[in-house]
């Protein structure tokens, strides 16, 4: 009898995952609920953000990457708090 109990617990661990991975997968336009007031507007905007303006990161959140290759080697500057570890 104890021998099933960790087979139904991880049955019931997968069982439990799947409906969590299958939950998340779902991909339609956001709707407002129905009834809700709208979101309340942000500090000095004279009008409500879209659903697009809010969901598109600016350069601050998504900076670009720089895929500049090294080309020589170069001596690191001494950092103070570059410290060997405790012990």
């Amino acid at each position: 009898m104890t021998a099933q109990r960790p087979i139904i617990a991880a049955a019931l661990a997968g069982v439990a995952l799947a409906a969590a991975l299958g939950a998340c997968g779902k991909k339609e336009d956001l709707k407002p609920v129905a009834g809700q007031p709208p979101a309340a507007l942000p500090v000095g905007a004279t009008r409500a953000p879209t659903t697009q303006e809010l969901t598109t990161p600016d350069a601050q959140a998504k900076p670009a990457r720089s895929d500049e290759l090294l080309k020589r080697s170069e001596q690191r500057e001494p950092d103070d708090f570059d410290l060997p570890p405790p012990g």
